[in-house]
């Protein structure tokens, strides 16, 4: 029935709320003050969920989230809520959810690593960091003041409770006001355009009580019994950034040059890969059975790695095999992603720089510090420091860069009673 005159329907009008559109890294999402939030959604619980899954558009059985700042892709469908840090030696609180594009989910139990290249920035611009901060990144050590310099925001990661901190390069404005430095020469494969460099560094991304490897094996192997064909697979399960399954290419009749029309247009591959995923997820003591992977999509990641070969990126650019130590292709909610995620990058380092590994087989083997690896839109190059500790190992620094930029700064408006 439609609505009439004569008996109208009550329908209440939509909120809005400020919010800041950025890209950090090869995802874009939307970020929030958490002050900003209406007072229900300011705490974990189903209004904040049912407000962000609004937001964004989800869940949208079309797929294509045309309802919302979503645009259809793992990549894009992203939330952010920014505060001001409680911790000691720290300026910002920074959780994350990462939204389904077709169910009502939004999955809280990792970080987005792209998206943290983006958190320094935007923290910055939100008023969230000490003005003394910085107006240190201009001290020269002579009693003067630079033009321009690097900001440290020392950012705590709600949903890992891990410590990032983001060198933001930043600027004095013709009125000697700070502004964050956005545009540069800094070229981020994945990216259309060049933007200014942010430097982004993982500190201690693996707890010291806990081995970076959760079955305490640099290799291990699980069987996926709906595929017998594959047999034992061999695997590195890694913990580390994000929660990550390495696998060698060529077990599951990949060459690791694959691009995204190779995997995501097939649905059977798709859900072949889901497979291995949840029994992997199982065999590395994430889930006690495989129906658990459902309600967790965000984490673990699947990955599989190759030896260097040349191939064609999803840009048209050629990549010969002698520029790239590895190869590397990742699952992201589902499908193949188009660069790399900022996290998996992150397992990627601490797989590669510890001896032993598929990642560090795949890498030529040896003492590694940096890896250049190919995805497919171009190439990355990440370091890493592992060592043992008290027989454990451990990931003492993961580093890369990034970056990042404002899309768009305003008032986001939701249907919303909660």
């Amino acid at each position: 029935m439609t609505q009439s005159s004569r008996n109208p329907q009550p329908f209440a009008p939509q909120i809005s709320v400020p919010a800041i559109y950025m890209r950090g890294g090869t995802s874009k999402g939307i970020f929030f003050k958490r002050s900003d939030l209406p007072k229900s959604c300011q705490t974990a619980g189903k209004a904040r969920d049912q407000f962000l899954l609004r937001v964004i558009g989800s869940p949208d059985p079309y797929g294509k989230q045309i309802d919302g700042l979503g645009n259809g892709s793992s990549s894009t469908s992203k939330t952010v809520i920014l505060s001001k840090s409680d911790k000691p030696d720290h300026d910002v609180n920074y959780l994350f959810g990462q939204v389904n594009v077709s169910k009502p989910m939004i999955d809280w139990g990792g970080n987005c690593g792209n998206l943290t290249a983006a958190v320094g920035a935007c923290a910055i611009n939100m008023g969230l960091v000490d003005a003394k901060r910085i107006t240190a990144s201009f001290d020269d050590g002579k009693n003067g003041v630079k033009n321009s310099g690097i900001c440290e925001v020392r950012i705590w990661q709600e949903n890992i409770s891990k410590t990032i901190i983001a060198h933001v390069p930043v600027y004095l404005d013709g009125n000697k006001k700070v502004q964050v430095q956005e545009t540069g020469d800094f070229e981020l494969d994945g990216v259309t355009f060049p933007a200014a460099e942010v430097k982004v560094e993982f500190i201690d991304p693996v707890d010291a009580s806990s081995d970076m490897f959760p079955t305490g094996n640099l290799v291990d192997s699980f069987a996926v019994p709906e595929y017998p064909e594959l047999g034992e697979l061999q695997a590195t399960f890694i913990n580390a950034g994000i929660p990550t399954i390495f696998v060698n290419a060529e077990a599951l009749g990949f060459t690791g040059t694959e691009l995204q029309g190779d995997v995501n247009s097939n649905d059977k591959l798709l859900a072949k890969l889901e497979t291995i995923r949840a029994y992997g997820g199982v065999a590395m003591g994430l889930f006690s059975d495989i129906s658990e992977a459902q309600s967790s999509q965000h984490v673990p990641k699947l990955a599989w790695v190759a030896k260097p070969a040349s191939y064609t990126a999803s840009s048209g650019k050629a990549l010969l095999a002698d520029e790239i130590d590895l190869l590397v292709r990742a699952m992201s909610m589902g499908q193949l992603h188009h660069a790399m995620m900022g996290t998996a990058a992150v397992a990627i380092a601490a797989a590669a720089t510890t001896q032993g590994t598929l990642v560090n087989q795949a890498a030529g083997g040896g003492e590694l510090s940096e890896v250049r690896f190919g995805h497919p839109s171009g190439t990355l190059l990440v370091g890493g420091k592992t060592e043992q500790v008290n027989g454990r190992w451990q990931a003492k620094k993961v580093s890369m860069s990034r970056s990042a930029r404002r899309i768009m700064v305003g008032e986001v408006f939701v249907p919303f009673g909660g």
